[in-house]
């Protein structure tokens, strides 16, 4: 017996982070990624398959200057990453957790302007239950009647990382939970053929081993997903920004692709129909490169007016350096303090009234400060959309959080300090490791993790364990974001809410010119090569 056959085709995008064209803000060179390239491939692959499905599966609002222009500086335009998704026909979209950085307003607004639903389960209205974004599902009915249904998921550790006005009124459930509730509803009372999850979040264990690789804290769940829930055919994943592919646990399709439109995420799946419904035969994951892409001229149109604002806003003065904050090695800036570091502890201290203060440098991409600094070294540098919190904290966790930005060394097979593997993989954390203001200390990274704070002191005394002292952070790290468990539910003093690159902005506006400092009231060492 022979019987109808078809080919569905499913295309992801994830991490977006509103990269929509192939140049970097920080040095506006040509880059072979971004939004307007996978329009290309986009609409190359849907010429080659008629029955296409694309779905963005999170962190699209957030993480250029850009989108921070559109959001802080002039929001009465259209949202131009809205505007692209719209363009380009996007069946649906699911939130990430940076979807909600500038607020439920702005979040909201997002969704009213796009011609596609935003599919979220396991984000509910906390007096309602139901779902807070419309449906939490949809179900897509090809012109040959198979029936596709898509369950929109978001990782559940948002209430950690985000500021608690900007996801008032919600609950975030566990995603597995919400997935056992959902994908029997769709399966019976929708009759969907086949079940796509698209979760924005990734993997807690090794993809072939099944062994953990990260505190299984609840960030990311889509091993579980996949172990635990049954009926589930597609895993669409991000947040971790791998590029993940040609890979299936427990029979169950997985695809990521990575981040800032570097691929586009393509699923193919096999259908054959039976008497009692259309049934899957084969299904495999790839991922499509931007690279090599023309970007697609309609997007560049689209978005031609607010990508002018955003380089003419970007190139404003806002003050001189005397001296060089220039970064020019991000280990080396990790290991011995440098002017830039320092200079942003500087500025947390100067908003908050704070005496102590820590900071990240976010990735190995920021340029720091030459002779003129403009807004786009400014937003080059700090590249998240955070505030600052003053918390109440004790010696012994500032002594906790100073061991746990310890664990982010190692010292390698030829005995020199290098980044620990945990923190390049799977996702790059610079972000969690802090440098301090306002305190003395000294890591030896040649001793055990959990020992390695050899000095820690505060105006030439030890400091002192049950003591309180109030420091001033990102909102991100205050609310423990990165496993800073130490400084969850600590007493706020003070909430600062005014961005950081408002701060930094204005910091440098009021001086006019900055004089490059280092006190040198740190450092990271390996005590071994050095006895």
């Amino acid at each position: 017996m022979s019987f109808e056959q078809c080919e569905v085709v499913l295309l992801e995008t994830s991490d977006l982070h509103g990269f929509i064209l192939p140049r970097s803000y920080a040095t506006r060179k040509e880059v072979q990624h971004g939004l307007a390239c996978i329009a290309s491939r986009i609409k190359a692959e849907r010429q080659q398959h008629p029955h296409t499905l694309l779905l963005d599966n999170g962190d699209c609002l957030q993480g250029t200057p850009l989108t921070y222009y559109h959001a802080r500086v002039n929001s009465g335009l259209p949202n131009p990453v809205i505007a692209c998704l719209n363009e380009l026909g996007y069946d649906a979209a699911v939130p990430g957790n940076h979807e909600f950085n500038y607020g439920l307003p702005y979040l909201r607004s997002a969704v009213e302007a796009s011609s596609f639903p935003w599919l979220s389960a396991n984000i509910e209205d906390a007096s309602t239950g139901q779902p807070a974004f419309g449906a939490p599902y949809l179900i897509r009915e090809l012109d040959n009647g198979v029936r596709i249904g898509i369950l929109g998921l978001t990782t559940s550790y948002i209430p950690v990382w985000e500021q608690p006005q900007h996801i008032a009124g919600l609950r975030f459930a566990d995603p597995v939970e919400a997935a056992r509730k959902w994908i029997p509803v769709m399966r019976a009372e929708e009759r969907a053929d086949v079940i796509v999850v698209s979760y924005h979040g990734g993997f807690e264990r090794d993809l072939e081993t099944g062994q953990p690789t990260e505190p299984l804290t609840g960030e990311n769940a889509g091993y579980a997903l996949c172990e635990e829930v049954e009926g589930i055919d597609v895993l669409l994943t991000g947040h971790q920004h791998r590029a993940i592919a040609d890979c299936s646990i427990n029979g169950v399709c997985v695809v990521q692709p990575a981040n800032e439109g570097r691929f586009l995420g393509k699923v193919t799946l096999q259908m054959e129909k039976h008497p009692e419904g259309w049934r899957i035969t084969d299904r495999r994951s790839e991922l499509v490169s931007a690279e090599e892409a023309e970007p697609d001229p309609s997007i560049e149109e689209l978005i031609h007016e607010i990508e002018a604002l955003t380089q003419e806003w970007l190139d404003q003065p806002s003050g001189y350096v005397d001296g060089n904050m220039t970064v020019h090695s991000h280990f080396e800036a990790r290991v011995r303090e440098h002017p830039l570091m320092e200079f942003i502890n500087r500025v947390q201290m100067d908003a908050s009234g704070a005496s102590i203060s820590c900071a990240a440098l976010f990735d190995n991409v920021s340029p720091g400060f030459g002779e003129r600094i403009t807004m786009r070294e400014i937003v080059s540098n700090y590249i998240y959309p955070n505030t600052l919190k003053v918390l109440r904290v004790t010696g012994n966790d500032i002594r906790a959080a100073l061991e746990k930005s310890a664990e982010y060394f190692e010292v390698n097979a030829e005995g020199d300090l290098a980044v620990s593997p945990s923190y390049l993989a799977p996702k790059p954390q610079h972000y969690n490791y802090d440098m301090w203001e306002g305190i003395d200390y000294t890591l030896d990274i040649s001793q055990p993790i959990g020992q390695r704070v050899t000095r820690l002191e505060r105006n030439g005394e030890p400091l002192i364990a049950e003591a309180q002292y109030d420091v001033v952070m990102n909102n991100y790290r205050a609310s423990g974001g990165g496993d800073f468990a130490m400084f969850q539910d600590k007493p706020v003093v003070r909430d600062i809410s005014t961005d950081m690159v408002e701060l930094l902005a204005d910091y440098i506006r009021g001086r006019g010119r900055l004089t490059v400092s280092v006190n040198h009231n740190w450092s990271v060492v390996n005590g071994a090569a050095e006895s």
